[in-house]
């Protein structure tokens, strides 16, 4: 037995920013050290995303985690122990292997994804160094470029508008203390906005604003004023990202528009977003179609000519596979990187070499439902990812990961280098 060798792995039942019950585990080495990590979920999801396993039934709404617990205190841990918690990669193959279903369904992604992030964060604690510079290696890095929620909108607001996210992301800064202070005065502008319109009402579910508008057009327009309002130049200093979550509200390329009651064909949605491009400082969407409809998402990535960065979350939900045929199909360019899409920390990362290779930007992305859990920012930096996607400034679950990122840009001092807009995909 080794300092690294795994001697017990546990978990517990702990709770999400939704108030939601998730599974945390601990994973202590033969050194005595240990690691941790926390399950986080989501509210707009992918059909072919690793699956989180509730318990159903009556409590907390049935979304109780008593089996996967159960799953992690049982088979998991009896199978790593005795296991190098530096072999990451044979460690997360032993839990899908034991798993033995094409998405986590039997074990719980919930289950192994906080086993996976543990192990990796035991695997740092062994060498006695933050996770980022673990991950890294010899490796050089920068901080991320933030995608910064200012108004939150479809699942993650009560479908109040049908975009999910509007975001901010500070592609003038020079560092990354430099990105984080101009997003949180945009973010301050924008609040001010709602209060003298008398729309004030409260955040999103990953804070930001709640969104009182009569029409999505509405939102782009506030988002703007709030730049302005920051004292920001629109396009130069700070620019829009948008998550649209397209499988949200469209079936078999039709996309309906409550906020606006209209109902929008392939090529009208096509048209809808390009007109958005024209008129706004955009320079990322998410998500513009929905994951059953690849001609629209090639057909937009065609007419857009990389003026946007597109990015697939449902469409490509952290998989390798899907990433490699979305870049034969040039249907975007561009992948959001969540871990407990694919289950384990093997398969993220997978996911996001497979984009790099492609000439993909890429973006590590928190959860709608998450936690004091920092480890994402430590991915954003350790896998140079170049973006983060975290929610708004606002609420501790969100401001935990950006304070984590400042504290890495002061551990690297004058090696702190921030991805800047150079982060986003080349124009061509």
């Amino acid at each position: 037995m080794t300092p690294t060798t795994i001697s017990r792995v546990h978990a517990r039942r702990v709770y999400d920013s939704r108030g939601r019950p998730t599974v945390e585990a601990e994973v202590r080495l033969a050194s005595g050290v240990t690691g941790r990590g926390i399950a986080p979920a989501g509210a707009s999801r992918g059909s072919n995303e690793a699956i989180d396993l509730r318990d159903g039934g009556t409590l907390y709404a049935g979304y109780d985690v008593v089996q996967a617990v159960a799953n992690v205190n049982g088979p998991i841990a009896r199978a790593l122990f005795g296991m190098d918690a530096l072999e990451q990669v044979q460690v997360d193959r032993k839990m899908i292997e034991l798993d033995g279903t094409p998405n986590k369904a039997k074990l719980g992604a919930n289950a192994i994804v906080a086993v996976s992030l543990a192990v990796a964060q035991a695997g740092a604690q062994g060498f006695d160094m933050p996770l980022w510079q673990y991950l890294a290696g010899d490796d050089p890095v920068s901080l991320p470029m933030p995608e910064v929620q200012i108004f939150g909108g479809g699942a993650h607001a009560g479908r109040r508008i049908d975009i999910q996210d509007l975001m901010v992301m500070p592609i003038g800064a020079w560092t990354f203390g430099d990105a984080i202070t101009m997003v949180a005065e945009i973010y301050r502008a924008a609040g001010e906005l709602m209060r003298e319109r008398g729309k004030l009402a409260g955040v999103a579910d990953e804070g930001g604003w709640w969104p009182e508008f009569a029409s999505n057009e509405e939102a782009l327009e506030t988002t703007v004023r709030a730049i302005e309002r920051a004292g920001c130049h629109p396009g130069s200093d700070a620019a829009i990202s948008l998550d649209i979550a397209a499988s949200e509200f469209g079936r078999d390329g039709r996309y309906t528009l409550a906020l606006e009651k209209r109902e929008l064909d392939r090529d009208g949605m096509t048209q809808m977003l390009l007109d958005w491009i024209e008129h706004y400082p955009i320079v990322s969407i998410e998500d513009p179609f929905g994951e059953d409809d690849p001609a629209g998402w090639v057909n937009f990535t065609r007419a857009a000519r990389h003026r946007v960065q597109v990015i697939g979350d449902d469409l490509l939900v952290t998989n390798a596979g899907r990433i490699e045929q979305a870049a034969a199909d040039q249907s975007c360019n561009a992948v959001l990187i969540k871990v407990n899409q694919a289950g384990t920390l093997t398969e993220a990362k997978a996911a996001l070499d497979a984009a790099k290779a492609a000439g993909f930007g890429t973006i590590v992305s928190a959860r709608s439902g998450e936690t004091e859990d920092t480890a994402i920012a430590h991915l954003a930096v350790g896998w140079n990812a170049g973006q983060l996607k975290v929610g708004a400034f606002a609420r501790s679950e969100r401001v935990a990961k950006w304070n984590e990122l400042l504290r890495i840009e002061d551990a690297m001092g004058g090696d702190g280098r921030f991805a800047g807009v150079g982060a986003l995909p080349p124009k061509k």
